[in-house]
């Protein structure tokens, strides 16, 4: 995606609706505003209304584009079916959403652009920081507007946050086992739009998923792999977002992903 003014006019979207929707629900909602889609996930009238307000602006910039916004695919598994369509919006309305429920960050909003199942542009915003990431395919990624690339890596163990919950037990225990002793294990910040940052800004330098959907992981594969990162399946394969599989890895540098790779990855079969 090449078109400047594009990326300045879907930048302008994110924060309307940031300003408008967002931030006023923020540590403003009432019980009844949240509920439970199914255990420990959980939709607001926040993420609700916002998704609402990004698809027709999104739509209007791109007359013809689908659309695939997390809870429209959660009312309708079908909507996903667009993800290999021409060119599809890939919208994650507030990700995070246990921590914006409680009250607490992080939480961010999430955009992404694919043509025939390629992401070729993605926005990660947090609102509280007015933090902008912003990447296209070959162009570079952004931070604010100035181009990020990632720093050299750490001397002494990398520190690794790893995403577990989605796990089988066994492959949680195997994964942790392997780990021991070469990684400095952090918490999670349960937010893909701060997960993806830190790696690219090099304050964590390892992550692990094992649940990949698109509206939290197009974008952010995206931002990192082109500040120099790398983002991919466990096997190396590149992240397309109609594959519908599971489990990926990312690093600060393509070094740390071959060596974590080659530690971690006979955890998992794909």
């Amino acid at each position: 995606m090449s078109d400047p003014n594009l990326n300045e006019s879907v930048q302008a979207i994110i924060r309307q609706v940031a300003r408008d929707v967002v931030l006023p629900h923020y540590q403003n909602l009432k019980t009844s505003d949240i509920q439970e889609k199914s255990p420990s996930d959980l939709v607001t009238v926040a993420d609700k209304l916002s998704e609402e307000m990004l698809s027709e602006k999104l739509s209007a910039l791109t007359p013809g584009a689908a659309i695939v916004g997390e809870e429209a695919s959660a009312a309708d598994p079908s909507v996903m079916d667009h993800l290999a369509d021409n060119q599809t919006w890939i919208i994650d309305p507030i990700d995070g959403t246990g921590n914006f429920a409680a009250g607490n960050p992080p939480f961010g909003m999430i955009v992404a652009l694919s043509e025939a199942n390629e992401t070729v542009a993605g926005w990660l915003y947090d609102p509280l920081a007015d933090r902008m990431c912003y990447a296209a395919k070959g162009q570079g990624a952004f931070l604010n507007g100035e181009r990020l690339v990632v720093p050299d890596d750490p001397e002494g163990n990398p520190i690794a946050a790893m995403a577990t919950g989605f796990m089988t037990s066994e492959q949680r225990g195997k994964l942790l086992a392997a780990a021991d002793g070469h990684y400095q294990i952090v918490d999670i910040p349960r937010c893909a739009a701060e997960q993806y940052p830190r790696l690219a800004l090099g304050s964590n330098h390892i992550s692990t998923f094992e649940r990949s959907l698109p509206w939290d992981h197009a974008a952010g594969i995206l931002f990192l792999n082109e500040a120099g990162g790398k983002a991919a399946r466990w096997n190396g394969d590149a992240y397309r977002p109609a594959d519908r599989k599971t489990g990926l890895l990312g690093a600060s540098s393509p070094k740390l992903w071959d060596e974590a790779a080659e530690l971690l990855g006979s955890v998992f079969s794909n």
